[in-house]
Order: structure tokens, then C-alpha cells, then sequence
């Protein structure tokens, strides 16, 4: 070997040792894995990085550990297999108009279209569907889809805005599935209940919970309403409520919420009890229409407080706290305070079964009714109106000018609204500020959109009723308005005029 090649080889070698030297002093520099510097043939073994996973092949308890909770599970499932079928989903279009007078008597009326969802529930084979009013009220286009999928158009057959039900026709030939009403007077506080519907437009929904209370009317123009915990939400209005065996034991009808905006469920909604919405139905295909009696009265039932705010004794009755105005009841001349003992000779009980009585009356019927006023018993004759008759649908809240002093109110200068369907849905009642004149006796008291529930201590339920007391008590004494402003109670006193 010549000496150049001997002296190439020699520095190639002193290269590759100092090389390797430099590379494994940066590698420990760097705490690196020397291991890494070998390559993988040179390797005598590679190690490979393995993990140990070993998950389970059996449940913790066995199904027959959980007899009766896999019945349980079975049955719930079963029964909702059975009932949605003939659950629907509602979709409504159309174009709505809204007349709006201020205290200077001037009408603007708006237009603008509409849209809605609501759930509904088949009751007969030729397609009836039972839903709310507030659904389908104004809706000019009303769209089913059923359980299958299958979308159909619908005809309204007839409607019972006091009670907040509407029947509706799916417009086809086919057969449907219908649901059986159920006896809602057996329904107890603490059952077990399933709701179902259309909840914010997601589809078929079922809940399940309990009825957490009966609830009593206050008045003769409303029913009982069923109070649940079972998950209800906007969409829900119009499903049915169902006990164990798949019945109809109401229709779910509202919510209550805090925020009127902004209605989220919060554990109490209410469903209207089967046999009133059976009752409608009957009546809407036999007349086109519901009938029910009506005297124009708010009740208390004869609790320890009304008792000692009247001075009176016994514990049967229904006390009278609001007379609407030209009723049957003005007309015949109760007044509030009075104390009912008995109707067309009937001993009153309780509140409820007075509201029973004069709904069962036959309009144009004459009545004789019982009263006790401070310590006296009296006795009148009242001429039952229809109940649909003596309510306004109007947005007017001045049809009634020889009652209202327009003077009073100008002076006032407060204009209202009646709640919305929906609006009246979510819990709340009363009426809607929705202007205020500068410079009257409202102006930097009530703002707009204060939601006023309260007069004088006194629930407001529409504009009528509002102008009305407004305009006869602010004249003779201080106004106490109670009302609702971003969420928060609050309470306002107008001044005397």
C-alpha cells in the first residue's frame, strides 16, 4: 500500500473518531438516548414500547341484579313505542295583524308574517288532532309531520280560545292511529307521566315525570290545569300528557318562567286535564263550536286570610274579588266581597265547583244565586251569557267610551297591549305598557314594556279591565301598579289626580 493511501486512511479514521466523539457529546449535552445514535441493523435487540390495556368484558351487575329496575326500563320503552305514532309535529305560516290605540284614540294597525311550531295528538282515525289555540290561532298555512315522516296539509275544524284547544282535519283519505282519552278526574297528585312533543323544533321528544299538583281556577272563563315536572319546553304546546296505559290525561298547554323573553323550562308546567279537552272536542264536532256558560266573576276559595279579611265564619262558599264589568254578575248585582253559598240551589263547596256549575249552565238560562254580604244573606237572579260572547277579541281598549273617561287617561298617559298567545303561555298574565306620554302623570314611572300584572292589589287580565280601573281609581285615590321591568318585581304608585 503506497504511503498517500496509508495517509488518507489515517485521517479519515482520525475524522470518524473525533466525528463520533462531538456527536456524543452534543447527545449527552442534550440528555439524549445514546441507543438512538446505533443503527437499527447494528442493533443486537430492538426494544419495542408496548402498553397493557385491558378492559372489561362484563357488566358490574347482572340484569337479574336489577330485576325490577329492567321491567321498569322495558315498560317505559314499550309505552313510547306505543304512543308516538300518533304524535305530531305542527308547523304554521302565515301573515298576522295588530291594531294598537294610544290614549289620543289613534289606530295603527301592522302586518307582518308568522311563523310557528307546536306538537298535536291524533284522537281519531279519520285524522283529528287535538292541539293548542295559541298554535295554530292567525295561521293561515298548517303543516303536519307524523311519527313516519310523512307531511300532510291541515283543516281547522274548530277552536276554544278559553281553554286554549284547537281541532284540526290531517287533510288525507288514509287511517290513522289514534289516542284514548283517559279520566282525568282520577289523576292523582305524585303519578307517574310521560310528556310528548316538538320541543324548540328538534322532533319527537319524550319526557317522563310526575304530577306535582291539581291546580285551582280563579275564574269561570278557566279551567283546572294539571301542574308537572316532566320536561316541557317551547314546541311542547299542544303534545299530549300520558299516564302509564298510553292515555291522554291532558294537553300540555304552558310554562312558567321568570324571564317572558326568554322562557326556558324551570320543574312547573301545566297541561289542561283530558276530560275538558274531551268535552271541547265533543262539542266542536257536534256544533262547530264549544258552549259554556258564563257569569263574570273572579273567586277566592274561603281560605283562613279571606275569611278574616270578610268577617266571615263559615268554611263553605267561594268568595267573590272581581266582578268583570257588564256581566251577568254586575247585572244582577254582586259585588266584590260577596261570599256565593249556593247556585240554582246547589250548596257551594268549593270555588271549583262553582266554576263546574256555571259552565254546565245553559246560556239564556236564569239562575238563582245565594250570596252572604257583611253578615246578611241575600238572593238575585242572574241571566247566563255565553262565555265566548261577554270576551273581547278586540285590540281596542277603548270600545267601551261611556266607562272609560278619556280625560283621565290622556291625563295619565299610559297605553297598553294584551299579552301575546304566546306571551299569556309562559306564565304570565296581564297587560303591556307600550308608550308613555311625556309630561303626564305616568312619564318616569312606567317605561315600556313593563309587563303590569296588578292594580290595586287587583289581577289585571286585559286592556278592558286595565283602563277601566285605571280611570276610576286614579281620580280618588293613590294607584298602586304592580308590575314586572327586566325580570324584577316591582311596585309603582301613581298620585291621586
Amino acid at each position: 500500500m503506497s504511503s498517500t493511501i496509508k495517509r488518507i486512511l489515517s485521517l479519515l479514521c482520525v475524522f470518524v473518531f473525533f466525528f463520533v466523539m462531538v456527536t456524543l457529546l452534543k447527545t449527552w449535552q442534550a440528555g439524549g438516548d445514546f441507543e438512538a445514535l446505533i443503527p437499527s441493523f447494528l442493533r443486537l435487540s430492538q426494544k419495542k414500547s408496548t402498553q397493557t390495556f385491558t378492559p372489561s368484558s362484563k357488566a358490574v351487575l347482572n340484569l337479574g341484579d336489577v330485576e325490577i329496575l329492567s321491567k321498569l326500563n322495558q315498560e317505559y320503552a314499550k309505552l313510547t313505542r306505543a304512543v308516538v305514532p300518533s304524535v305530531v309535529s305542527i308547523d304554521t305560516a302565515g301573515v298576522r295583524t295588530e291594531q294598537q290605540v294610544d290614549v289620543f284614540g289613534r289606530t295603527r294597525v301592522r302586518s307582518y308574517p308568522t311563523q310557528g311550531q307546536g306538537s298535536g295528538v291524533i284522537v281519531s282515525r279519520e285524522g283529528h288532532i287535538i292541539t293548542n289555540h295559541h298554535v295554530i290561532a292567525g295561521q293561515q298555512d298548517i303543516r303536519i309531520t307524523t311519527h313516519a315522516g310523512k307531511t300532510y296539509g291541515a283543516t281547522m275544524i274548530g277552536e276554544d280560545s278559553l281553554l286554549d284547544i284547537a281541532v284540526i282535519k290531517i287533510d288525507s283519505n288514509e287511517t290513522f292511529t289514534p289516542l284514548k282519552f283517559g279520566n282525568s278526574s282520577s289523576v292523582e297528585v305524585g303519578q307517574i307521566v310521560f310528556a310528548i312533543g316538538n320541543p324548540f323544533g328538534l322532533g319527537e321528544t319524550v319526557t317522563q315525570g310526575i304530577i306535582s299538583a291539581k291546580e285551582r281556577s280563579l275564574s269561570d272563563n278557566q279551567r283546572d290545569l294539571f301542574q308537572t315536572d316532566a320536561a316541557i319546553n317551547p314546541g311542547n304546546s299542544g303534545g299530549p300528557l300520558v299516564n302509564l296505559t298510553g292515555e291522554i290525561i291532558g294537553i300540555n298547554v304552558a310554562i312558567f318562567s321568570v324571564d317572558k323573553n326568554n322562557p326556558s323550562f324551570q320543574g312547573v308546567s301545566f297541561s289542561i286535564p283530558s276530560n275538558e279537552v274531551k268535552d271541547t272536542l265533543e262539542q266542536i264536532i257536534k256544533r262547530g263550536k264549544p258552549i259554556r256558560g258564563f257569569l263574570g266573576v273572579r273567586m277566592r276559595d274561603l281560605d283562613t286570610m279571606v275569611r278574616r279579611e270578610l268577617g266571615y265564619q263559615d268554611e263553605n262558599g267561594s268568595a267573590v274579588y272581581v266582578i268583570t264589568p257588564g256581566s251577568p254578575a254586575e247585572l244582577a248585582g254582586l259585588l266584590p266581597g260577596d261570599v256565593i253559598l249556593k247556585y240554582n240551589d246547589e250548596k257551594i263547596i268549593s270555588t271549583q265547583q262553582l266554576i263546574s256549575l256555571v259552565q254546565q249552565s245553559n246560556v239564556d238560562e236564569v239562575v238563582k244565586i245565594e250570596i252572604w254580604r257583611k253578615g246578611e244573606i241575600m238572593n238575585f237572579q242572574a241571566t247566563i251569557r255565553e262565555s265566548v260572547s261577554i270576551q273581547s277579541n278586540s285590540n281596542n281598549p277603548l270600545q267601551d267610551k261611556e266607562k272609560i273617561n278619556l280625560g283621565i287617561l290622556n291625563t295619565i298617559g299610559i297605553s297598553v297591549r294584551n299579552l301575546s298567545g304566546i306571551e299569556a303561555r309562559r306564565g304570565f298574565g296581564g297587560v303591556v305598557a307600550t308608550m308613555i306620554s311625556p309630561n303626564t302623570l305616568a312619564s318616569g314611572l312606567i317605561q315600556p314594556d313593563d309587563l303590569i300584572i296588578a292594580l290595586n292589589n287587583s289581577q289585571i287580565t286585559n286592556t278592558d279591565e286595565f283602563y277601566l280601573q285605571l280611570a276610576a281609581s286614579v281620580p280618588k285615590q293613590e294607584t298602586i301598579l304592580h308590575l314586572i321591568r327586566g325580570g324584577q318585581p316591582l311596585r309603582v304608585n301613581l298620585p291621586k289626580l
